[in-house]
């Protein structure tokens, strides 16, 4: 398993709960599962998305599994604070899920492959443990799908920072696009994988402020000191490409970049 790029500070953590609340209508209106299905979310993190997934099915049984303990401990936070009462939180490795083969109905990944060395075995790993018919559900995002105005150069170079760390580490943050092929490779049926596309300007003043400033910038200043200790950038060209992905939040900017969510059954 790669590591998780973006380091496990609370400024992150703040940055996941932001991105899942501003993105809650688009990329979770149709995760819907029926009463009393049984639902395994695999890399739960912090919970972030887990609060939104147990909202919108309160009758389904959710499974929440993680490998970081740390994680999982904020994660029963944010849960017990909106006094959620269908989750149950579990450390286990997505490698090697500690369950009976057939043992969900639904399973539900979202933001984990990227940070994967290897993800095709964990989608056979969790394919095993999906009954027959079950579901898989699973986003991710692509950061070569991301366009901006002005596009600044240093932004640019910031940007790229970004996607060679994640690479370093044996993950890939350009695999959203990668999803059909992944979930079809896996043995899984009925593929379907669509784009979700996020465009923010100044007319639309929440997703600048919840997807531009409190989600996207945050995440590539997570990765300032992997970039500068590799020799990826000088750090007064980073600093740059920060102030000018900062100019894409005023008036005159735009900011575009898509996540892709795939869904197959068993």
């Amino acid at each position: 398993m790669a590591g998780y790029v973006h380091g496990y500070s609370e400024r992150e953590a703040l940055r996941l709960e932001e991105q899942a609340d501003t993105l809650e209508g688009l990329l979770h209106y149709d995760t819907i599962y029926p009463p009393g299905a049984k639902v395994l979310e695999a890399g739960c993190g912090i919970g972030a998305q887990t609060v939104i997934l147990a909202k919108n099915n309160p009758r389904a049984e959710i499974t929440s599994i993680d490998v970081s303990l740390d994680s999982l401990e904020k994660a029963r936070e944010n849960v017990d604070s909106k006094s959620i009462g269908n989750v149950r939180f579990l450390q286990a490795d997505i490698f090697s899920p500690p369950f009976e083969d057939e043992s969900f109905d639904h399973i539900f990944v979202c933001f984990v492959l990227e940070h994967l060395q290897n993800p095709s075995e964990a989608l056979d790993r969790l394919r095993k443990v999906l009954k027959p018919g079950g579901t898989i559900t699973v986003i991710e995002g692509d950061h070569g799908s991301c366009y901006f105005y002005p596009e600044g150069e240093e932004a640019l170079a910031a940007w790229n920072c970004l996607i060679k760390v994640q690479s370093y580490m044996k993950g890939n943050s350009l695999i959203g696009r990668q999803l059909y092929p992944l979930l079809q490779g896996s043995g899984f049926n009925e593929v379907k994988v669509e784009p979700r596309m996020v465009y923010a300007d100044s007319s639309k003043p929440e997703l600048v402020d919840g997807f531009i400033l409190k989600t996207i910038i945050p995440m590539v200043e997570g990765v300032k000191r992997q970039s500068l200790e590799m020799q990826m950038i000088e750090e007064e060209t980073w600093n740059k490409g920060i102030t000018e992905l900062h100019e894409t939040a005023r008036p005159t900017g735009t900011f575009c970049y898509t996540f892709f969510k795939g869904r197959a059954r068993k």
